[in-house]
């Protein structure tokens, strides 16, 4: 596959949005805005892959807490898009971008009309100079939500089919860790952050225990899924923290951030180059 080496996405998950108290951080959303602005700016056609929806609705609704039932999941995701919209849109055209959202379940991937119908909108979008802005459709689907075996997997997933429809020539997953740990950094302070990882094999697979912040409910699992699908075509991944929406500067400058998992590419094009 041929890819798009100014084109780029980045996946933000439901911790990077929210605080601690499970609210809305503005201040994030507008670092994350003004970065994707000025890297457009840059000659990257950008696209963000959006989690938190179902977090942003509940509190929109005034509930404490999750909801249990799915029929209220999917009401807090129906309410939470149209607020997360709002302030992406709100943000964005401060720095005099316009913003498309995008909506995705199975069919739109697994039929090939709507899959080549999907491409040619994400293509249009982006020759427009529009970030599209990505998220599963949480309202009417409910695979993700109520199952371990996620459809897209908390997103995580979802961000490399994007990356992979889109040809994307990089992904970043924005999480509530640094990357890649040779032990869980919450229990050992003194885990080493793996830097690169060329192929996900037992050992890799090993490291990864499931666990996702109390606002999330990814973890490490989904993203080595993502990282497997974006290498399988050629697609370089980083995992970095959400915290600093500005080591996206780093990352386009190919700086080391976080753990980069690195596309596998066309023995071709190695002998090639």
């Amino acid at each position: 596959m041929e890819l798009i080496k100014n084109r780029i996405v980045v996946k933000v998950g439901t911790s990077t949005l929210t605080n601690e108290q499970g609210k809305v951080n503005f201040l994030r959303i507008e670092k994350l805005a003004r970065a994707l602005s000025d890297m457009q700016n840059l000659g990257f056609e950008v696209i963000l892959v959006s989690s938190g929806a179902i977090a942003v609705g509940y509190g929109k609704m005034g509930l404490k807490e999750r909801p249990t039932e799915l029929r209220f999941q999917q009401a807090a995701a129906a309410v939470g898009q149209c607020e997360l919209m709002h302030l992406y849109d709100k943000f964005f055209s401060e720095y005099g971008k316009v913003v498309g959202q995008i909506l995705l379940n199975s069919d739109d991937i697994g039929e090939p009309e709507k899959k080549n119908n999907l491409i040619n909108t994400f293509n249009s979008l982006l020759e427009s100079g529009v970030i599209p802005i990505v998220n599963e459709n949480d309202s009417v689907g409910h695979t993700e939500i109520e199952t371990a075996e996620k459809l897209f997997g908390d997103n995580d997933t979802l961000s490399a089919v994007v990356a992979v429809l889109c040809q994307a020539g990089r992904l970043v997953l924005m999480s509530d860790v640094e990357g890649l740990y040779e032990s869980d950094p919450r229990d050992n302070p003194q885990a080493r952050l793996i830097r690169r990882v060329e192929t996900i094999d037992q050992d890799i697979k090993d490291l990864a225990r499931g666990a996702g912040s109390n606002r999330g409910t990814g973890g490490m699992i989904t993203k080595l899924q993502a990282a497997e699908i974006a290498m399988e075509s050629g697609i370089n991944m980083i995992i970095t923290h959400g915290k600093n929406p500005e080591a996206l500067y780093d990352i386009i400058s190919g700086e080391q951030v976080g753990t980069l998992f690195v596309g596998h590419r066309d023995p071709q094009e190695n002998a090639a180059s």
